[in-house]
């Protein structure tokens, strides 16, 4: 049901449109839930209307919902299916939303029992994306303010309708690490808004948003109330979220600015509406913990916490408690002050029951109370729609519970603070920390939260003494380093800065090399994998230690951008740990099946010496990753990085040294890779190869290696390929282009996993390139030492010549659909400017182009096959995706895909 809301009424064709309905009503286990409960999500009626829209009385036979889809399908015709359905979901969206325009909000709100409440109209719209997106916002809210202000005949703020803004709607970057660009271009916009609603006599309240946002918030907060002259207009204010750990904290922060501004401003207390993104984010990104309370009984006391405290403000806050939980409207009436002046605030569509027993003139004792009233089309209100459901539909929400009969009235109405006091372990059992997110397999590695100022005030000064030392490689053999004439290495992002120097390898040092590491493999291997497994975790840990450093170098070193080195560092400590429980594992004697009085035992060994030859692209997570994996099934290494980026990788061989590698089973060897790969491809003490980089090069390995004498000599090879992703008309367009743009530009494209080429149904095609190309318009390309920096550099002059060559080829052949500006900030280094071209056919690419260039393909919907038959006929498939909401489409594309990972309705980059 939630995704028929969100995706359905946008989908302009008519054949989508059927299959999102054919694929989530004639699958979906409806009749399980039927006359079961009371709950919009899951009632007979609701189901009835979806599936009917008054065609059809809904009866017993719709217990067979598939059967009964096909009859009804047959008798009534799926055009008349399609609108009926259709016309249900925007139904169900008059139930959450006010009206479509703020002259019908308004109407609304005062006819009926509307008149009883006061009104906070939210112009609906998700964060905008482009420039001409937020112009459109601010002229959006700024007529609505007028015409809240022309309905509020002088009431005062108080009284008055208002207006709720998102900050993300008025900035298309409106994100932390853009947080100068913010203050500069954001504040004046919504100092004007507030100006505007002073002098209109309505209140203004910022909407909270995602917590890495919230110290912005507070910034731009802060800036507008230092610039605006607002006299003694009170009606300016923030929504503060009861679910964040730092909730009590904020509204203490908000009353200390209202007091030194000499300013009362507004705190609208809510729980807390993105409970699950936190989460999920706080885990991807390898916090120490998360945000967010993660018991919802956690998240009632904190709100009664900050009721509390705003009622020792009320001088310098005006509170409003916004709550639909019955336990909560009676705790903030017990503790109010006898002369408090306060109201409650609930969303429209829900939670009228509660308050109808508080609001009205017939109501003994009644309170104040705002509805939150969201505006907009049908098209804007789909996310918000969700949301609304999600919350409905938790089974932790006190309206669903209420709904429940199955549960016990003192259960629903239970003392939070009582509940949480008898736990003993007050986080949630089956939330594990982002730290155990492995299920006990590996700790998850450490990430840091570069919207936090704390975090990135440590990691500043520890990248900065990283930089102060003299970074240098040499051949690393036996733990010995030559002493002879060393090569500079220059910055890629400023080519006259010398990043360090190293000593490249001779065909003595690999003969050394390999000499040293034939003798060693036989005790690296008798050790054990439990052993080498206890090492392997202990280079991990001094990775993780080593983070600041490790990321300084690879910023200057390969260009990387502040994220970019973050992640880099997390994935290699996650391939000593992943590798290390393999070991572990599969690295013991395991018995097997066999006959009475015979015993079969399966022991794995190491093979010998392995060559790990690694790419510049990622200097320190693909380098550590082979080296890590070798070593733990028990191999001697020989490791021999790209010659651009020898710095990370000596550092890497160091640490691992120091976890108790022994000296003589790892061996480092910068230096050319014809010369140096090519002497240890070729020579037959080499037990195995594993290699990241090109396909000719792979074929060029595969070949020496073929030609070799003795036993069989394997290869494990990742090259590149034409990474495509489909995106269907249901797909929603801003998560495309969010997820086009990292997974085609960041990293300046240099991923083995960016995306190449993307195909978009016609039908929407034209919308997503538009958003796409002022997307574009907004990525910050520059030095990737700064938090502010979306792209970096490409790695060096010959890469930038490639990407160039190709993009004058496709200025010829192709249309140019967007392409960046490059500042005069770029020009010492090898930058190269993002660009998206539309081709007619993947047959117009004849190899992979490694760099931000991007390829728009158009397809009809009855040629997804083709599609994917374009797509295998590539060659090697490394990764792929496909962005719909049709389960039945994802199934089809994912099982018809010939590709090493294929990821649904996100980017296809960044795994870890």
């Amino acid at each position: 049901l939630m995704c028929l809301a969100e995706a359905l009424l946008r989908i302009p064709d008519d054949e989508t449109r059927d299959k999102l309905i054919r694929d989530k009503l004639a699958d979906a286990n409806w009749e399980s839930h039927l006359d079961h409960s009371k709950g919009i999500l899951v009632n007979a009626s609701t189901v009835g209307l979806l599936l009917t829209g008054q065609i059809v009385r809904l009866d017993t036979d719709a217990r067979n919902l598939p059967g009964f889809l096909g009859r009804l399908v047959s008798r009534a015709g799926e055009p008349v299916i399609r609108a009926a359905i259709v016309q249900a979901i925007r139904i169900m969206g008059r139930q959450f939303v006010m009206g479509r325009t703020i002259e019908d909000a308004l109407k609304r709100s005062g006819a009926g029992d509307n008149k009883n409440y006061r009104h906070s109209f939210d112009m609906l719209g998700e964060a905008a994306l482009t420039h001409k997106d937020a112009l459109r916002y601010v002229e959006a809210y700024a007529d609505a303010i007028r015409k809240v202000g022309e309905a509020a005949a002088g009431k005062g703020p108080q009284a008055a309708p208002g207006i709720s803004i998102k900050l993300s709607a008025l900035h298309p970057r409106y994100n932390f690490s853009q947080r100068d660009r913010v203050l500069d271009e954001l504040v004046p916009r919504l100092e004007q808004l507030a100006e505007l609603a002073r002098d209109s006599g309505i209140g203004l309240t910022i909407d909270a948003e995602e917590a890495d946002r919230l110290e912005l918030s507070l910034d731009v907060m802060e800036a507008v109330l230092s610039r605006a002259d607002l006299g003694n207009w009170d009606g300016f204010g923030l929504a503060v979220q009861a679910y964040q750990k730092r909730a009590v904290a904020v509204v203490d922060w908000v009353a200390d600015l209202a007091h030194r501004k000499r300013q009362r401003l507004t705190v609208r207390l809510v729980k807390g509406a993105y409970w699950d993104s936190e989460i999920k984010r706080a885990q991807e990104q390898g916090f120490e913990s998360y945000p967010v309370f993660t018991r919802k009984a956690s998240t009632d006391v904190s709100y009664i916490a900050c009721v509390r405290r705003l009622f020792t403000h009320t001088r310098d806050i005006y509170p409003q408690f916004a709550t639909h939980n019955a336990h909560t409207v009676a705790a903030v009436r017990a503790l109010a002050p006898a002369d408090a002046v306060y109201e409650f605030q609930r969303l429209h569509g829900m939670g009228e029951e509660l308050y109808s027993q508080m609001v009205g003139e017939d109501v003994a004792d009644p309170v104040d109370c705002r509805v939150y009233a969201p505006v907009g089309s049908h098209e804007e209100l789909l996310p918000y729609l969700v949301r609304r459901l999600l919350e409905n539909g938790a089974n932790t929400s006190f309206v669903n519970r209420l709904a429940d009969d199955r549960q016990p009235i003192a259960a629903v109405i239970a003392d939070p603070v009582a509940k949480t006091a008898d736990r003993k372990v007050k986080p949630h059992p089956r939330i594990p920390l982002p730290c155990d997110l492995f299920d006990g397999e590996r700790q998850a590695a450490a990430g840091i939260d570069l919207s936090d100022p704390l975090s990135l005030s440590a990691l500043a000064d520890g990248m900065a003494a990283a930089l102060d030392k003299d970074w240098h490689a040499a051949p690393l053999v036996k733990g010995e380093e030559p002493v002879r004439q060393a090569r500079e290495l220059l910055d890629p992002s400023l080519r006259h800065r010398v990043v360090g120097r190293v000593i490249e390898a001779t065909a003595g040092d690999a003969e050394a090399a390999l000499s040293s590491a034939c003798e060693a493999a036989p005790d690296w291997d008798r050790i054990g994998g439990p052993m080498r497994a206890d090492i392997l975790d202990k280079a991990a840990d001094l990775l993780e230690r080593e983070m600041p450093a490790l990321m300084a170098v690879t910023i200057r070193e390969a260009g990387k951008t502040l994220p970019d080195a973050v992640s880099e560092i997390r994935e290699a400590v996650d391939f000593c740990r992943y590798y290390a429980a393999g070991a572990r594992r599969d690295f013991q004697p395991h018995d097997l099946p066999g006959p009475t009085g015979e015993k079969n035992s399966l022991d794995l060994h190491g093979r010998g010496v392995f060559a790990c030859i690694s790419p510049w692209n990622f200097p320190v997570a693909i380098f550590t990753g082979q080296v890590a994996a070798a070593l733990a099934a028990g191999n001697a290494v020989i490791a021999k990085p790209a010659e651009q980026t020898p710095l990370a990788a000596a550092a890497v061989i160091r640490l691992m040294h120091q976890a108790g590698v022994p000296v003589d089973a790892l061996h480092l060897l910068p230096g050319d890779g014809a010369a140096i790969g090519g002497a240890l491809v070729s020579d037959p003490r080499v037990s195995g190869v594993v290699f990241t980089g090109s396909t000719e090069v792979a074929q060029t390995i595969n070949r020496t290696l073929s030609e070799r004498p003795g036993p069989i000599t394997p290869l494990i090879a990742e090259t590149g390929g034409q990474n495509a992703l489909i995106v269907d008309s249901s797909a929603l367009p801003e998560q495309v282009v969010k997820d086009v743009i990292a997974s085609s530009f960041l990293s300046a494209g240099q991923r083995c996993s960016a995306l190449r080429v993307l195909f978009l149904q016609e039908e929407t095609a034209d919308r997503i390139i538009e958003m796409l190309a002022g997307a574009m318009q907004e990525l910050a390309i520059g030095d990737p030492a700064l938090l502010s920096t979306d792209i970096g550099p490409v790695i060096d002059e010959e890469a930038r010549d490639v990407l160039q060559a190709h993009a004058d080829r496709m200025d010829r052949e192709a249309k140019c659909l967007y392409r960046c500006e490059l500042g005069p900030h770029t020009d010492g280094g090898s930058f190269f400017a993002p660009v998206a071209y539309e081709i007619d056919s993947l047959s117009q690419l004849d190899r992979e182009v490694f760099g931000p260039i991007l390829h728009v393909i158009r397809y009809k919907e009855s040629a997804l096959d083709d599609v994917i038959a374009a797509i295998n006929g590539t060659g090697y498939g490394l990764t792929a995706g496909i962005h719909s909401r049709i389960d039945e489409t994802v199934e089809y594309v994912c099982a018809r895909l010939r590709v090493g990972n294929v990821y649904v309705n996100r980017s296809i980059v960044g795994a870890v």
